[in-house]
């Protein structure tokens, strides 16, 4: 097949779409898949392959990790035209992903679409519930007119669902279990961060409102201030609230954002994660934690819930509740055994998590949206919603080469 990646972020900016991207990008052409990338460029970019197009962006205001790019851009179209995939995934809900979303409708190529990031709750914490209704009516219609609408949990799914867009499948949690492993610790290297003879507690994330950083900061400085020279706080990200978290807690270690190669030393010469985010799709990060060998204390919120067993390789506490993720810091750090056999399970959890298997499932899951059997036969159409892995049974969807009707959102 001949598949376009339309998407608003793309490395080097590290974030838990970026890293899925790669993987799919990587994934597809091993399997010897044509694939364009439609993706912003950054002050800074690496260098790319082939198959990677980069359109001129900007800085958000207010959130510089994001970046802005033309929906109107010619060039970005023309290349579009000139890959003729027989598929366009539209990986995001910005400029880029809407133009690459008119043109496939315009060009009459079917759209996959990928839900990862809980904007309308991200919105509720920045403006209020009247934003996040609103960003509810928005997904509703950018998605509705996908086949096929990707996310990476089935709490999202229900609610994606439950937002009329039946045709949802979970595909994406997925984690490196050879790059993310706890063979790769480091005495030296603990002993370069202070953390010789102490416990280890990490936390990697982007340092924003909507991650809840108010709440990792309390439960950092109270466990800190119980502990004192027993644990070693570290945190690796950045983003608008990082000057404040850098401030607030000024006996941490702070890494910034890291290659990912240096993000799994990390994880390794950790002994303990904890990731407070309610808003989680997924909550790659904590997968990765977990793939070295980490317990992972986590909000008990969002798509967490299907990778975190509490009692078995991690611990689950009320969302926003400092004293509560303090208290756990505290338990675990203090009580070696129970954390090393959390530690344990959370590694033999996570190795059923690999990469490969999502992989093989994404062919397949293509070839159904653009109405082909599996294997590459054409089947005559759009795939219906009943041959979608995951997808509700209803018999008031109809769906065409031009979009759908029933209780999906169609476009206007």
């Amino acid at each position: 097949m001949r598949i376009a990646l339309v998407t608003d972020t793309y490395l080097p900016e590290v974030n838990g779409v970026t890293t899925v991207l790669a993987v799919m990008r990587d994934g597809l052409r091993q399997r010897g898949h044509a694939v364009l990338v439609v993706a912003p460029r950054y002050p800074a970019p690496g260098p790319d392959d082939d198959g990677v197009l980069r359109r001129p962006s900007v800085s958000c205001p207010g959130y510089g990790q994001v970046r802005l790019a033309s929906p109107f851009d010619g060039t970005a179209r023309a290349a579009l035209r000139d890959f003729a995939p027989d598929l366009v995934h539209v990986v995001t809900e910005g400029p880029l992903g809407s133009l690459g979303r008119r043109w496939a409708r315009a060009a009459g190529r079917p759209i996959v679409t990928s839900f990862h990031t809980d904007f309308p709750r991200y919105f509720d914490r920045y403006l209020g519930p009247w934003a996040g209704g609103a960003a509810r009516r928005y997904l509703r219609r950018f998605h509705g007119v996908a086949r096929l609408v990707q996310t990476p949990s089935e709490a999202t799914a229900a609610e994606l669902r439950a937002l009329g867009l039946p045709q949802v499948e979970v595909w994406g949690r997925g984690v490196d279990t050879a790059l993310f492993h706890p063979a790769r610790r480091s005495e030296s290297r603990r002993q370069a961060m202070g953390a010789a003879g102490r416990v280890l507690v990490l936390h990697v994330g982007r340092l924003a409102v909507e991650k809840d950083v108010d709440t990792l900061v309390a439960a950092f400085r109270e466990a800190h201030a119980r502990l004192g020279d027993a644990a070693a706080f570290v945190v690796a990200g950045d983003g608008p609230k990082g000057a404040e978290v850098r401030s607030a807690l000024p006996f941490a270690v702070h890494r910034g954002f890291l290659p990912r190669p240096v993000l799994a030393e990390l994880y390794a010469d950790s002994d303990l994660f904890v990731f407070p985010s309610p808003t989680e799709t997924c909550g790659l990060v904590a997968l990765e934690a977990m793939a070295s060998g980490l317990p992972v204390i986590a909000a008990r919120a969002g798509g967490i819930l299907e990778n975190l067993r509490d009692g078995l390789n991690g611990v689950l506490v009320p969302p926003g509740d400092p004293a509560a993720f303090a208290g756990e810091i505290v338990r675990l750090v203090r009580d070696g055994a129970q954390r090393d056999a959390l530690g344990q399970g959370a590694r033999g959890f996570a190795t059923g998590r690999g990469w490969n298997a999502e992989l093989d499932r994404l062919v397949p899951l293509y070839e159904l949206a653009a109405g082909r059997a599996p294997g590459g036969a054409d089947a005559g159409g759009a795939a219906a919603p009943d041959a979608l892995p995951g997808a509700p049974r209803r018999r008031e969807a109809t769906w065409a080469h031009g979009g759908h009707t029933g209780s999906a959102l169609p476009d206007r």
